[in-house]
């Protein structure tokens, strides 16, 4: 309903956050969004901030959300409205992600997700994507049915991860 408003007023609309899997971007572009903003996505990849260290047997990225305490420190407290550090209060966190290797390789997967999204939908390109799809409601138990169950996943996909 929002980009259908802002679009009378030629004003783009950017989805924010939430993004985990590539089927979210192109949800977000069938409802609308003219840009997906994605984070915590890339968190992980070679070029992301953060060192790369091995944590029991398994290499990983540090991660610091930009509303974590640490980044607002550093300075993203502006963007929170917050002026005093010893005052901060924190919106994310800090932690450690599993690397993933160069983000072209992140890239490609999303790029593959999103082509394989708009073939779901039976849309050749963006621009049918955001004007022709239509959204149904599936229950939580459908939701459930859509993702791989009643099998112990022995080889991880570079494109899904059960959460």
């Amino acid at each position: 309903e929002c980009a259908t408003e802002a679009a009378k007023y030629n004003i783009p609309v950017i989805s924010d956050g939430g993004v985990k899997y590539s089927g979210d971007i192109t949800k977000a572009i069938a409802a609308g969004a003219d840009v997906v903003m994605i984070g915590s996505l890339f968190a992980g990849t070679e070029e992301s901030p953060g060192e790369t260290e091995i944590y029991q047997g398994r290499s990983y990225k540090t991660y610091r959300g930009m509303g974590s305490l640490g980044a607002m420190k550093e300075g993203s407290r502006d963007r929170y409205f917050q002026e005093e550090v010893e005052k901060l209060v924190p919106e994310g966190v800090e932690g450690r992600v599993p690397y993933k290797g160069p983000m072209s390789d992140t890239i490609y997967q999303l790029i593959g997700g999103l082509k394989a999204g708009m073939g779901y939908c039976g849309v050749r390109n963006i621009q049918e994507l955001k004007t022709k799809t239509v959204f149904i409601r599936i229950t939580p138990s459908g939701l459930k049915e859509s993702h791989p169950h009643d099998v112990m996943i022995t080889k991880e996909a570079p494109n899904y991860s059960f959460q």
